[in-house]
């Protein structure tokens, strides 16, 4: 099943523009994180499988429609959506259309993100996927540290540039309303770095270590 999965997020997606990287550099786009839902209602083995199939049916169609950019799955299960669009309300009426979604086979988190290295691009019909390191920085500002909040962001930024950012990122970006952000690496990276990150040592990211597939092209690398 997971080979049919990567097969069909690979062949939904379409080329991107040349000069992608350039033009979206600032560009926004809403990024979806669809959580396996743990209260999901069991189901009979043929139902899921027929969910699973429709939901990747809806990946191909919202693809076509050039609404949804990028899909991939995490190896613990679950996987992120990117959507060309900014508006949270008209992400969610495109997301709604998938049938797993709406049998609550998932828990949705929608952010708006905006991409600082890499961006977001439909990739080629035969992109191959790769397989990478994906952190997402989650957040845990409290009554104690919201005051020092703005300083502790920049802390974070400072050390991402000083010590991570390298040639081997294939794409870091921000999540609006002081949300966290991503990081996603071409090759496996150097864990004791992330780890040693002040913000991540004190308590003020908690970060979230997985392992994602995407399509070659996805965050518009080499163009």
């Amino acid at each position: 099943m997971k080979k049919l999965i990567l097969l069909v997020l690979a062949v939904s997606c379409f080329s991107g523009n040349v000069n992608a990287q350039k033009e979206n550099a600032q560009e926004k786009f809403i990024w979806v994180f669809l959580n396996t839902n743990p209260e999901r209602e069991e189901l009979p083995a043929e139902e899921v499988e027929d969910l699973q199939r429709r939901h990747l049916e809806n990946i191909g169609k919202l693809a076509s429609e050039g609404k949804l950019i990028v899909a991939g799955p995490f190896n613990s299960g679950g996987g992120i959506f990117i959507l060309k669009t900014a508006d949270r309300d008209e992400a969610k009426g495109w997301i709604l259309t998938d049938p797993a979604i709406r049998a609550n086979r998932y828990k949705i988190e929608m952010f708006e993100w905006t991409p600082r290295t890499g961006s977001a691009c439909q990739a080629s019909p035969d992109a191959a996927m790769g397989e990478h390191t994906f952190v997402r920085y989650v957040p845990h500002i409290t009554k104690f540290n919201v005051q020092q909040s703005p300083e502790l962001y920049l802390e974070h930024d400072n050390y991402l540039k000083k010590h991570v950012i390298s040639d081997n990122i294939l794409a870091e970006g921000i999540f609006d309303n002081n949300d966290g952000g991503i990081l996603i690496f071409k090759d496996d990276p150097d864990r004791e770095l992330i780890m040693s990150d002040p913000t991540v040592i004190n308590g003020i990211f908690l970060p979230e270590i997985k392992t994602i597939w995407v399509a070659d092209g996805s965050f518009c690398e080499n163009k």
